[in-house]
């Protein structure tokens, strides 16, 4: 629910890890996938991380898994200039584009709003100015919105900020709420009727994984499993197999057992790898 199949950040971060660009690797751990059971994955790649639509779309082909691809804007650090000049209104014609005509110039079409990001603690003036288009390019066009809360943090607000302006909350995922390491707060933001990601599955030098887990527990006795989604959120060479990284397949072959072993039921992990993605997309999958 929250991948990359190829981006960039290498500009800002200076460093080559972060040009995920591998093309062959990349398609042999997705055909992995395939054999695992997975069918469907989000690539949350957006302007300011350098999407290749065609690349994605290749991949999918050779791979055979649906990969949804997505339109919006990252965060403060990674904006094109014109994120500051355009209007709200411009940015959001900017996303209905990319929705009902394709991506970049191509034919492929976006099926997501986001990675739309805040930065740590709040939102920038610009950052605040995508999260608005973004509730107005769902409003015209129905498609789903996701979010990046940077370490875990303002994702309550970013919840409320969507409540606020009528947005169908049941269409909202807000990102990285798992690396906020707060059960509570987690279902704080569960209690405004919006998706959280557990998406960093993987990342223990952000969090460790068993930590996720007591969170996974507490929001499965509170009843809310049923809005939870999880992913790893691969960005760099190094998260890859070939290069000794945890892979695509980790969530499945590590995470899974993880839980299954400290409890998590069948249902609940049957819910937060099918149910809910089906739910949150309807029809697209």
């Amino acid at each position: 629910m929250h991948e990359h199949v190829t981006i960039d950040l290498s500009g800002v971060k200076n460093t080559d890890d972060t040009r995920l660009d591998c093309f062959d690797e990349t398609v042999l751990e997705f055909q992995k996938l395939y054999a695992k059971g997975v069918r469907n994955m989000v690539d949350v790649t957006v302007v300011g991380m350098r999407p290749n639509p065609l690349y994605v779309l290749e991949v999918a082909k050779q791979s055979g898994i649906n990969i949804i691809q997505a339109t919006g804007f990252y965060t403060q650090r990674f904006f094109p200039p014109f994120v500051e000049t355009d209007s709200i209104d411009q940015l959001a014609t900017f996303m209905v584009q990319e929705i009902q005509v394709g991506i970049a110039g191509t034919e492929v079409r976006a099926g997501i709003i986001g990675e739309i990001g805040a930065s740590k603690d709040g939102f920038t003036p610009d950052e605040q100015k995508v999260f608005e288009a973004a509730a107005r390019a769902h409003r015209e066009t129905g498609v789903p919105i996701t979010t990046h809360a940077t370490l875990g943090t303002f994702a309550y607000e970013q919840a409320v900020f969507f409540t606020e302006r009528g947005v169908d909350t049941s269409k909202v995922l807000i990102g990285h709420v798992d690396l906020s390491g707060d059960a509570d707060y987690a279902l704080r933001v569960l209690e405004q009727g919006v998706y959280v990601g557990f998406d960093t599955v993987g990342k223990e030098n952000y969090l460790p994984d068993i930590d996720r887990v007591r969170m996974l527990q507490c929001i499965e006795q509170a009843g809310h499993i049923d809005r939870v989604v999880l992913s790893m959120d691969i960005t760099r060479q190094s998260n890859m197999e070939h290069m000794g990284g945890i892979g695509y397949s980790y969530l499945l072959d590590r995470f899974v057992p993880l839980m299954r072993e400290h409890g998590i039921r069948e249902a609940s992990i049957e819910q937060m790898l099918v149910t809910n993605p089906r739910r949150f997309f309807g029809e697209i999958i």
